[in-house]
């Protein structure tokens, strides 16, 4: 289970099942593939960390889409394949070129990208046969295209093998490369798992006008259940009209987190500026970040303790609606300042890429 708790697990059944008909089929020593759909705070990252919960046995992928990376090539594709980097020396020699020159490990003309697709599925495929592998890739739409087209091509080519892709994405309007793969789409809680998940997430007693209001907010949206009570409900929200549509329910999350961040002091809003500029989530990349913007490092202790981000091996948001909404309620000053210390801050001979990116988004 996620450390969010079983509560955030309520009213899933149809999907845990769908999850562990996957996990039988990889066992069995047959690949899979799902694309996993809904609006933000559906459910759709809690459902991937039960997941890897449940197959502690075998190896397990990570990777996720940053909007703020949109732009930069195999940024995606990178994240996820990093780890494997050690297995290139099975693939053919023209395959291991390719995914050389487009993670920057050797220079060289742009990398066929078929090549490189080939690439990344020879090398995903012989992780695989020595121990079955999953891939988990959170926030699919905001994979940069390349990365996303990638990791499409392998998904419609890999055969059988103990080896799994599962995309988490929101549903997207125009471009859409996972299209055509095995989907399960994600809808809100029925009235019923709405309430009793409310009930449990509630500091105490509410008022009944308040707690129908959170509903018809939250349209079953369970991330909406778990923070709205958190935000600030006064006496004429609760006689106004509730809003509809899923954009309202994510535009209320995104207000209630940011009333969270501003009532943290000043140089941990700060701090998590700079996390939210920096999606790799690289700890001494963001030490020495804010090192430069005169904050101390103890600045993230009030964010932790709040529960907006956790720091082990990596720094990581609460919710990638956290994140998104750090980023964009930032001045563009903010911004390019920060963007420029994160440039300052990566060391351009193992990360030219990035630094060249970060460097851009301070001009």
């Amino acid at each position: 289970m996620s450390g969010d708790g079983p509560e955030r697990l309520r009213g899933r059944r149809r999907e845990y099942d769908v999850l562990d008909g996957l996990v039988s089929e990889v066992e069995a020593g047959r690949s899979a593939v799902l694309v996993l759909r809904g609006d933000a705070g559906i459910g759709k990252s809690t459902l991937l960390d039960h997941l890897a919960a449940r197959v502690t046995a075998h190896r397990v992928a990570r990777g996720a889409g940053a909007e703020s990376e949109m732009e930069l090539p195999f940024a995606g594709l990178h994240q996820l394949c990093a780890p494997f980097l050690g297995h290139t020396g099975s693939l053919p020699p023209p395959q291991a070129e390719a995914l050389a020159t487009a993670f920057g490990v050797s220079t060289g003309p742009p990398p066929d990208r078929f090549l490189v697709g080939l690439a990344v599925l020879g090398l995903l495929t012989d992780v695989a046969a020595r121990r079955p592998l999953f891939c988990l890739v959170d926030d699919a739409q905001w994979l940069d295209r390349v990365s996303a087209q990638t990791l499409a091509f392998v998904a419609r080519r890999m055969l059988a093998e103990p080896l799994a892709l599962i995309f988490a994405t929101r549903e997207q309007r125009g471009r859409d490369d996972l299209a055509g793969l095995p989907e399960l789409t994600l809808h809100g809680l029925d009235d019923t798992d709405a309430r009793a998940l409310l009930d449990a997430s509630a500091d105490g007693p509410m008022d009944e006008r308040v707690r129908d209001r959170v509903l018809a907010e939250a349209r079953g949206n369970p991330l909406a259940l778990l923070e709205l009570p958190h935000g600030r409900v006064d006496a004429e929200a609760v006689e106004g009209p509730a809003p509809h549509g899923p954009g309202r329910v994510t535009s209320r999350i995104e207000r209630s987190y940011l009333a969270r961040v501003r009532s943290l002091p000043e140089p941990t809003q700060r701090l998590l500026l700079v996390a939210a500029a920096e999606p790799v989530g690289d700890v001494s990349l963001l030490r020495s970040a804010v090192e430069r913007l005169g904050v101390a490092p103890d600045a993230v202790e009030p964010a932790v303790t709040a529960g907006l981000l956790d720091v082990g091996t990596l720094v990581r948001f609460r919710h990638p609606l956290l994140r998104s909404a750090i980023y964009r309620s930032a001045g563009l000053a903010e911004l390019r300042e920060v963007h420029r210390v994160l440039a300052e801050a990566t060391d351009p001979g193992v990360d030219p890429d990035r630094r060249a990116w970060h460097l851009a988004r301070a001009t």
